[in-house]
């Protein structure tokens, strides 16, 4: 199984014992984080840690400073923008790691952000959740879907098709985060371009889902909560996100749009981590690597993070792993030309701000 983001506004962490502390920017008394022997600087796409503190980062974070000193500081923000950011600095490196949705990750080492690695127990991640060369390996699978809220439902039926959030009954109800931006947003035109067979039929259904759109957002974990109280009534998201926030958010459903007349479909948005080219902390970099992808933290990615195992031989069974396989039943799962997108996401993208007028 395989699995990008969200928020403009970034947030700083720096992984403490008991937990993740929020921080102001990479900075430390007596000079930068960058400066820092035992520290390590993440730059990641949103979702895996919890709100709560309850997260699979914030675990896995903390397992890790426990094990070996390494403070984790942490910087989220939307895939593209963690590239973005990750560029800008390439006078001044600050980021140790990237952790992005695809195909963000491929635009990372496009622009030569990342330096090869193989973390231990990569060998055992599927070949298509990899890079060949080592560049970035995914750490947890995940699978893009959209939310609807499941107590207020149009004519008592829930959606099923792209075409049923372009009915009057979801006007003002229905939001998706921007793509260029998010990964999440990114992934609307890619399943839409699925869907409907091409770029040109696509756009032109989301010209016409304009109407009932209430705008770009640049945050997609920032759309659940109106999915939950009703204020939207249809979101996109992923799946191992939205799962993860329907612990605490009730009226949150998983659903997977058909084009009408056709099947549910998906494809795999994993999060994928690469090493930075001239980390400051590259040594620790690696052991952080060597830790995401180790038995004990992917063992917990289900049950902690409401996501799939990167790892082929971590079977999980638990209850949430369960109910995550029971979500993706009777789907089927199709596989971008990641290539392709990464070439051609800004004419995508344009297109997209062409056919909308966003």
């Amino acid at each position: 199984m395989s699995r990008p983001t969200r928020a403009r506004r970034l947030r700083t962490a720096a992984a403490v014992t008991g937990g993740l502390l929020l921080a102001g920017p990479l900075t430390a008394c007596g000079g930068s984080a960058a400066s820092e022997e035992n520290v390590v600087t993440v730059y990641s796409a949103d979702g895996l840690k919890g709100e709560k503190g309850d997260g699979w980062y914030d675990k896995v974070f903390k397992d890790f400073e426990k094990k070996t000193g390494i403070k984790v500081n942490y910087v989220e923000g939307g895939s593209g923008e963690m590239v973005q950011r990750a560029v800008r600095e390439k006078s001044n490196t600050q980021a140790d790691v990237i952790i992005t949705l695809p195909p963000f990750i491929q635009q990372a080492d496009e622009k030569g952000l990342l330096k090869a690695y193989k973390p231990k127990g990569s060998e055992e991640v599927d070949g298509a959740d990899k890079a060949p060369d080592g560049k970035w390996t995914s750490v947890v699978n995940n699978y893009f879907g959209f939310i609807h809220n499941k107590k207020e439902l149009p004519g008592g039926k829930a959606p099923k098709t792209w075409e049923d959030l372009t009915g009057s009954a979801y006007k003002g109800k229905v939001q998706y985060s921007t793509p260029g931006v998010a990964g999440d947003g990114t992934a609307v035109l890619i399943k839409a371009m699925h869907d409907f067979g091409g770029r040109g039929p696509a756009m032109a259904y989301l010209k016409k889902l304009q109407t009932n759109n209430v705008g770009p957002s640049a945050s997609t974990g920032k759309l659940a909560p109106k999915v939950d109280k009703g204020e939207l009534l249809a979101a996109n998201g992923d799946v191992q996100m939205n799962y993860a926030q329907s612990k605490d958010m009730p009226n949150l459903k998983i659903w997977f749009p058909a084009k009408e007349g056709g099947e549910p479909t998906t494809f795999a948005l994993p999060y994928a981590a690469g090493l930075v080219d001239k980390a400051p902390h590259g040594a620790n970099a690696k052991k952080l690597l060597d830790h995401l992808l180790s038995q004990e933290a992917q063992r917990q990615v289900s049950e902690v993070g409401g996501g799939f195992a990167a790892r082929k031989d971590v079977k999980a069974t638990d209850a949430d792993a369960v109910a995550l396989d029971k979500i993706m039943d009777g789907v089927e799962i199709f596989e971008p030309d990641w290539a392709d997108i990464s070439e051609n996401l800004r004419s995508y993208v344009e297109d997209w701000k062409s056919a909308t007028g966003s």
